[in-house]
């Protein structure tokens, strides 16, 4: 088995024909796509329909290519697309196909290998509680013991879509009367996603979870998560990215945790990981081997940053999502030399309060 990852420069929230042209060259097949991740300009916001935009594309094309339905589209291939591309952050998206069968026998290095799967249906009073951690969480293990790998260190990425399932106003006034109201925020459905994966991975334990502690208690993260949520989604779409001895070809993934925006020594320590060395800033050279960077990004709840008072959470002209995309945005850049990069703001149990996740797919010398 072998993953095949392409990133993708885009001009426009619809443009899709460098991808087009992948298709027809045949160097992507639309048949093995699972996944597509991008980031579209606009302003990340519950109005930017950057991303409905791109949706729409995404679906005709392969709808085209593949002959069947928009809905059998989606209900095969997780789109996960993030809008806001402030400052220097270049729209792109990266385009993960699978093909081939399993190895039987161990290979000597360990390549990158990625599962997706779904939830099942949740009920609206489920989201933001334990119902959605434990039934996320197992899905999750489902994909990590269909991926092969060695242990669970060896996973590195969980890129998430939560549900935020419709309800009607019936349905929350009588949660409401029976003591636990709809958590039909975003805010919920991320938190609970990203502890679901925590304990899927054994970073936490079952006995410290409840419903009281999801976004309330931040000494419990994950540090691998990376979940954004969709309202009117019933079900949470999950991809889980790991290396395992399993899987061919010449890609890997490593993590680590960004203890806050300005952190440019855990950026380097995964570039190490990949057998990249960067003292300062990666070469042009040394950037092309670079095929994905996904990270999480917050301000600091507490309104500081390396002990001096900020101003992203009091600032009413911009949003703090903005200001965190456009901060990391250029610190990642700073370092990685290649602003086609993915973040996604709001890190609610993703890495410490203030801080956030960081996954970094390179190429690797055969």
């Amino acid at each position: 088995m072998q993953v095949k990852a392409i990133k993708i420069a885009t001009s426009n929230p619809a443009d899709v024909s460098q991808l087009t042209r992948y298709m027809d060259d045949g160097i992507i097949d639309p048949a093995e796509v699972i996944c597509i991740i991008g980031k579209t300009e606009g302003n990340g916001g519950r109005n930017d329909f950057t991303r409905d935009l791109a949706m729409l594309a995404f679906e005709s094309l392969f709808s085209e290519k593949l002959g069947i339905s928009r809905q059998e589209i989606v209900d095969r291939i997780i789109f996960s697309l993030s809008g806001g591309c402030e400052g220097v952050v270049s729209p792109h998206i990266v385009v993960f196909s699978k093909s081939g069968e399993p190895a039987k026998e161990k290979n000597k290095e360990k390549r990158l290998a990625v599962g997706t799967g779904f939830t099942r249906a949740f009920a609206p009073n489920e989201i933001g509680r334990m119902a959605q951690v434990e039934e996320t969480a197992r899905v999750i293990m489902q994909i990590v013991s269909d991926l092969k790998v060695d242990s669970n260190s060896d996973v590195h990425f969980i890129q998430m879509k939560g549900a935020i399932p419709k309800f009607t106003y019936e349905e929350g006034l009588a949660a409401a009367k029976a003591g636990k109201p709809i958590r039909s925020d975003m805010i919920f459905s991320r938190g609970a996603s990203a502890l679901a994966a925590a304990l899927a991975l054994g970073e936490v334990d079952a006995a410290q979870l409840n419903d009281d502690i999801i976004c309330n208690d931040w000494n419990l993260f994950s540090s691998t998560a990376s979940c954004s949520a969709k309202p009117g989604l019933e079900r949470t779409e999950i991809m889980v990215m790991a290396n395992s001895p399993y899987w061919d070809g010449d890609l890997m993934i490593e993590h680590g945790i960004l203890k806050d925006m300005l952190d440019t020594k855990s950026i380097i320590d995964v570039l190490a990981k990949l057998k990249i060395n960067c003292d300062l800033q990666l070469t042009p050279k040394q950037a092309e081997k670079i095929v994905g960077v996904f990270a999480k990004s917050e301000a600091d709840p507490r309104g500081t940053i390396h002990g001096r008072r900020a101003t992203m959470l009091t600032d009413d002209d911009i949003s703090d999502t903005r200001y965190s995309r456009c901060v990391l945005g250029a610190v990642l850049s700073s370092v990685l030399y290649d602003p086609a990069i993915y973040i996604s703001t709001r890190a609610e149990h993703h890495g410490p309060a203030g801080g956030g996740t960081l996954a970094i797919i390179a190429k690797q010398d055969k």
